[in-house]
C-alpha cells in the first residue's frame, strides 16, 4: 500500500497535544492535519506520530551531568551461607495470596516466616546479599511489622539505597537522626548545635541516643531548652525519659508537674509514680490509704456474706475491705496527675479512687492492710461492690511498677475457675500481668490456663508468651487443638491459634504431630467438612515447622 505524503506542521507546543487528541478520538472524526479522511488517515497519524517524536527528541537541550553518587558503605559482617541466601531470595519472592475467608490448604504461607527468618540472621550477625536489598526494601515498605528487623539486616547500605530512591525514604525517617551518624557523647559542641539546630527527628534521635548511654546528660540536655520547647515537643522529650528513669529524674519530673499542658502533666506524673521512694508516689500512698482500709466492724463469712464484727476468728470469718472513694478531686490531686472529669459511662468517685490507688506504690497495701502479703490482701473480700475498681487498679500498679509479686496475686492460680472469666481481673489485664513475669513462669501459667479452660479464651495470653514457645505451653495448645479436633468443633475458629502455632511453636514439636496428619471420622454433630480442614490445618503445621528447622538449620544457628 502507497501512503500519501505526510504534511507536518512547524514545531509548535500544541503539536502534540494535537496528535494525542486525534488519536483519543479516532480518525474517523477528526485527520491529522494535511490528511484527508480515509482508509489512509490511520497511517498518516502514525507517520505525523513518529517524526512529531524525533523532533521532540532532537530538540532537547542536553543536560548537566548529574554528580556521581558516592560508593555504597562497606559491611563488615560475615555474608550469609549460600543456602540461607537462596532461602532468603524464595521468602522475599513469595507474595502473600488475596484475603478472603476461603481456606488456606496445606501449603506454608512464606510471608509470615520471613519476621523469623530475619530475627535468626539478626542474632547471627549476617549481611545480606547485595542483590536482594531492593527486595528487602520494597517488603518493608509494605509491612511497617517488618521494618526494625529487615533494616537491621539490611544494613548500612540500605541507607544509601534509600537516599536515591523516594519510595524507600521510610529508611531514613526509621534510622535515629535519618541515617546521619550522631555525634560522641565527647563531642558537646557538636551535640549543642545538633541540639539547637537540628529538625525535630534530630534532636528525638539524640535525645534517645543520649539517654541509653547517660541518662544525667540527657536530662540535662533537655532541661536547657525546656522552657521554650512546643507543648506537643516537650511531651515526646519527656516520654524519652522513660529509658533509664531513676531517682535523679524525680527533681525535673517534679517541676514538670506545672506544665501549662495536660498531658505533660499527666505523663510527669506517671513516670513519677513508677518511681516508688518519689515524694508524689508518698502523696498518693496517703491519698489511696485513706480510701481502702480493713473493716473490723464487718467480716465474710465463707459463703461470701458481710456481717457484723471484728477480726476473723475460730467461726472462719474473714476481714473485710472498706472503700470509701473521693468525693472531690482537689487541685493538688489535679496537680498529681488525677484526671478530674471521668469519661462517658463512669462514676466521677470511682474514677478518681483508680487513679489513686494505681499511682500509689504497691508496698503500701501491706503497712496498711495488716502486714499481709499481696495474694492474702488479693484474697480478702471487698465491701459495696469495690472489688472490681480495687483489683483493676492494682492491675496498673503492678504493670506500671513491674511487681511480679503482685502480678502472681492478681493472676491467681491458672486452674481456678474464675480465670478464664468473668472475675475481677479481666483476660485483657492478665495478659499485661503476664507480661512482669519472666519467659519460663509466663509460659507456665499459660499452659495450666490452657488445660483447665481450653484455647477459645487464651488467644490474648498466648501473644504474650516467649517464642519459641516453651516445651510445656507447646504440648497443651497441640493437647487443645487435638481435643478440638476430635469433638468435631468449628475448625475456623482456632484459625488464629493455628496461626500462632506456626509461628511460635518449636520446630522440634513436628514430630509429635504426625498422628493428626489423617482426616479424622466426624462426629455426628461435627460442622460439615471439618475433618478435612483439620488434616489441612496440621499438615500446614508440620510443614512450617519443618521447614522453620531447616532456616535455623541453614542459618547455621543452634
Amino acid at each position: 500500500m502507497t501512503r500519501s505524503p505526510v504534511s507536518v506542521d512547524a514545531p509548535g507546543a500544541d503539536v502534540w497535544e494535537g496528535l494525542v487528541t486525534t488519536a483519543l478520538l479516532g480518525t474517523d472524526r477528526r485527520t491529522p492535519p494535511g490528511t484527508a479522511p480515509g482508509p489512509d488517515a490511520p497511517a498518516a497519524l502514525l507517520d505525523a506520530a513518529a517524526v512529531e517524536t524525533v523532533r521532540r527528541r532532537a530538540g532537547l537541550r542536553p543536560a548537566r551531568a548529574a554528580e556521581r553518587p558516592q560508593p555504597a558503605p562497606e559491611d563488615p559482617r560475615p555474608a550469609l551461607p549460600p543456602a540461607a541466601a537462596r532461602r532468603l531470595a524464595m521468602l522475599l519472592a513469595d507474595r502473600p495470596g488475596p484475603s478472603g475467608g476461603g481456606r488456606r490448604g496445606s501449603a506454608p504461607d512464606l510471608t509470615e516466616l520471613l519476621p523469623q527468618w530475619l530475627a535468626v540472621a539478626n542474632a547471627q550477625g549476617f549481611a545480606p546479599p547485595p542483590q536482594v536489598l531492593p527486595a528487602l526494601l520494597d517488603a518493608a515498605r509494605g509491612r511497617t511489622d517488618l521494618r526494625p528487623a529487615a533494616l537491621e539486616f539490611a544494613g548500612p547500605r540500605a541507607l544509601w539505597l534509600a537516599r536515591l530512591n523516594p519510595d524507600w525514604r521510610f529508611a531514613l525517617r526509621a534510622t535515629p537522626g535519618g541515617g546521619a551518624a550522631l555525634p560522641r557523647l565527647e563531642d558537646e559542641e557538636r551535640i549543642q548545635r545538633l541540639w539547637q539546630e537540628g529538625l525535630f527527628a534530630e534532636r528525638v534521635a539524640l535525645l534517645s541516643a543520649l539517654r541509653s548511654r547517660e541518662p544525667a546528660a540527657a536530662r540535662d540536655l533537655l532541661a536547657t531548652t525546656w522552657a521554650t520547647e512546643r507543648a506537643e515537643d516537650r511531651l515526646m522529650f519527656l516520654d524519652s525519659l522513660r529509658a533509664g528513669l531513676g531517682p535523679d529524674d524525680e527533681p525535673f519530673l517534679e517541676q514538670s508537674l506545672a506544665d501549662r499542658s495536660r498531658n505533660v502533666r499527666a505523663t510527669a506524673a506517671e513516670l513519677l509514680s513508677a518511681l516508688p521512694g518519689s515524694a508524689l508516689a508518698a502523696r498518693m500512698a496517703v491519698r489511696a490509704g485513706a480510701c481502702v482500709a480493713i473493716d473490723h466492724l464487718r467480716t465474710a463469712q465463707p459463703g461470701g456474706e458481710c456481717l457484723e464484727g471484728g477480726e476473723s476468728g475460730a467461726d472462719g470469718s474473714t476481714p473485710t475491705i472498706a472503700v470509701e472513694a473521693p468525693h472531690e478531686c482537689d487541685p493538688g490531686m489535679e496537680r498529681d496527675g488525677v484526671v478530674a472529669k471521668a469519661p462517658a459511662g463512669r462514676g466521677e468517685r470511682s474514677w478518681w479512687l483508680g487513679q489513686l490507688v494505681e499511682a500509689a506504690p504497691l508496698a503500701t497495701w501491706s503497712r496498711r492492710l495488716g502486714g499481709r502479703t499481696p495474694r492474702e490482701i488479693v484474697a480478702l473480700p471487698v465491701a459495696d461492690e469495690w472489688q472490681g475498681e480495687l483489683h483493676a487498679a492494682w492491675c496498673r500498679a503492678a504493670v506500671r511498677q513491674r511487681d511480679a509479686e503482685w502480678s502472681r496475686a492478681l493472676l491467681g492460680e491458672p486452674s481456678a475457675p474464675d480465670a478464664g472469666g468473668p472475675g475481677a481481673v479481666s483476660l485483657a489485664e492478665r495478659a499485661k500481668l503476664l507480661g512482669t513475669l519472666g519467659a519460663a513462669e509466663r509460659a507456665e501459667w499459660v499452659a495450666g490456663f490452657i488445660s483447665a479452660h481450653g484455647l477459645s479464651e487464651a488467644f490474648q495470653l498466648l501473644g504474650v508468651c516467649g517464642v519459641p514457645w516453651a516445651a510445656p505451653l507447646g504440648r497443651a495448645v497441640v493437647d487443645a487443638l487435638n481435643i478440638a479436633r476430635d469433638a468435631g468443633s468449628y475448625p475456623w475458629s482456632f484459625s488464629g491459634v493455628m496461626g500462632l502455632a506456626e509461628r511460635c511453636l518449636d520446630p522440634s514439636e513436628a514430630s509429635r504431630l504426625d498422628a493428626l496428619l489423617a482426616v479424622p471420622d466426624e462426629p455426628e454433630n461435627a460442622s460439615p467438612g471439618a475433618g478435612g480442614y483439620w488434616a489441612e490445618a496440621f499438615q500446614r503445621l508440620v510443614t512450617t515447622l519443618r521447614l522453620r528447622a531447616a532456616m535455623t538449620e541453614e542459618l547455621g544457628a543452634a
